[in-house]
């Protein structure tokens, strides 16, 4: 008997051995991060506003990464990730845990990663991680064409590739709809490519969304930076056509006219230019600067009263000074001016234009 329980116990010892080699990594991360902020013409009787909300360039989120060595050069990997309001502790999405990213994948160091689930778009992550100086900018202020994709920032029920090739990097991912009778309907698909050479990359990418009635949202985007000693320069430019209602949804701030919408109204044919430039300097290794202009010009969008489509112009300027107080902390302050005219006025509470000044704390774990 007991020989019997030293086997069985000695077997369990090797399975776990095995299994902690075979699992490489399993890693607990996050950020942190809230500002106060003040805002004028907030609302319809033009009222300046105090509050506590969002950090400009990162909403707080916690994650678990992991990957396993599978040999020859091949990985399992997955990612869940979580966002949440950290001034109220609530989900930044109501009911849905990880509602930032939830994929499973293979990961070859020859060709490339796929993964599975929840994930960020092609589109996203080249704006996100290189090409737009805000990294797609959280506050309503500084929204443009990027915050309007809404649901296209992100993607469930999607199959995704990335493959880097010396200075190429190739993503392309496709969405299932899931509505039976139609396999173009709820679906998407997208595909960025970018290249670096020394300091200077380039991204162009497409990407098509389309609604549970088949209602097509198309955006096209061209994006460069050029890197120098501690300056970065950014522009770009994306062009978007919609008739599923997102974007006159999404390009609102909170309490416009735009954003009271009853439901999105198809098919008016939207289009938007939008056209961005921007810097980055490292002044010290502490203190890290951003400034940033965007404008968009909108034909077909839809005017205060959700009944009458013209044309519209919105345009901002950002800047923003962070300083780190250690490798993970660090404190910043941001100001910000916007203003729409025709169509775009609908995106606005009260006067058409808004200014902001926040200042925040970030932790990144």
């Amino acid at each position: 008997m007991k020989k019997t329980i030293s086997a069985i116990g000695g077997a369990l010892i090797a399975l776990a051995a095995q299994s902690a080699f075979a699992q490489n990594s399993v890693t607990l991360y996050g950020i942190v991060d809230t500002s106060v902020r003040y805002l004028t013409n907030a609302n319809a009787n033009n009222d300046s506003q105090v509050s506590m909300g969002v950090g400009p360039i990162t909403g707080s989120r916690w994650g678990l990464k992991g990957s396993e060595d599978l040999g020859g050069g091949l990985s399992a990997v997955f990612r869940l990730e979580n966002g949440f309001n950290l001034w109220n502790g609530q989900l930044a999405s109501s009911g849905t845990l990880f509602n930032r990213m939830a994929y499973v994948g293979l990961s070859s160091n020859q060709y490339g990663t796929v993964t599975m689930g929840r994930q960020n778009t092609p589109l996203f992550d080249q704006l996100g991680n290189v090409y737009d100086p805000l990294t797609v900018g959280n506050y309503d202020q500084d929204g443009w064409l990027p915050g309007a994709l809404g649901y296209g920032l992100r993607q469930n029920n999607s199959v995704k590739y990335n493959g880097q090739f010396g200075g190429l990097n190739v993503e392309g991912m496709y969405s299932f709809g899931g509505v039976a009778g139609s396999t173009g309907a709820n679906n998407m698909y997208g595909l960025t490519a970018s290249y670096t050479y020394g300091g200077l990359s380039f991204d162009a990418g497409y990407q098509q969304n389309s609604d549970a009635h088949n209602n097509k949202f198309k955006v096209i985007n061209v994006g460069a930076v050029y890197a120098f000693s501690t300056i970065k320069a950014y522009a770009g430019w994306l062009h978007a056509q919609d008739n599923t209602g997102i974007v006159d949804l999404y390009m609102a701030a909170a309490n416009s006219p735009a954003a009271n919408f009853a439901a999105p109204v198809t098919n008016t044919n939207r289009i938007d230019d939008g056209f961005y430039v921007g810097t980055t300097w490292q002044v010290t290794a502490p203190l890290l600067l951003t400034a940033a202009g965007y404008y968009d010009h909108a034909r077909n969008a839809l005017d205060a009263n959700d009944t009458t489509l013209g044309r519209g112009v919105r345009y901002s300027a950002v800047l923003l000074a962070e300083y780190s107080l250690s490798k993970r902390t660090e404190v910043y302050g941001t100001v910000d001016f916007i203003r729409g005219t025709g169509a775009a006025t609908a995106d606005f509470p009260g006067r058409n234009n808004q200014t902001g000044v926040a200042v925040g704390l970030r932790n990144i774990f």
